[in-house]
């Protein structure tokens, strides 16, 4: 069987409201999440923004942070190595 958007952990397939109910959050978190460049969604084509579910988790790692009294740039660059933390593990691991 064919694989399907919804397996695909980077399809952009939630929208704002969405997460902002999965996650217990109010959408001018999430807008500013993306102003401030710490979880930027893609848009669609009439401007709407669309998450995928590693946004999502993205989304969930920013509140931990943020609870535990980490600024929104602080979030940023946390998340940004944690994601080359995880790529260079990645890298080692293909090199066997």
């Amino acid at each position: 069987m064919a694989s399907l958007p919804i397996d695909d952990e980077n399809a952009a397939l939630y929208t704002i409201g969405q997460v902002a109910g999965m996650l217990q959050v109010q959408l001018a978190f999430l807008r500013r999440l993306d102003q401030q460049q710490v979880v930027v969604p893609v848009r669609s084509a009439g401007g709407q923004r669309r998450y995928s579910r590693r946004e999502i988790d993205q989304v969930a790692e920013a509140l931990e942070l943020i609870d535990e009294g980490v600024t929104l740039v602080g979030v940023r660059h946390v998340l940004a190595l944690r994601r080359r933390i995880a790529d260079l593990e990645a890298e080692l691991q293909a090199r066997g």
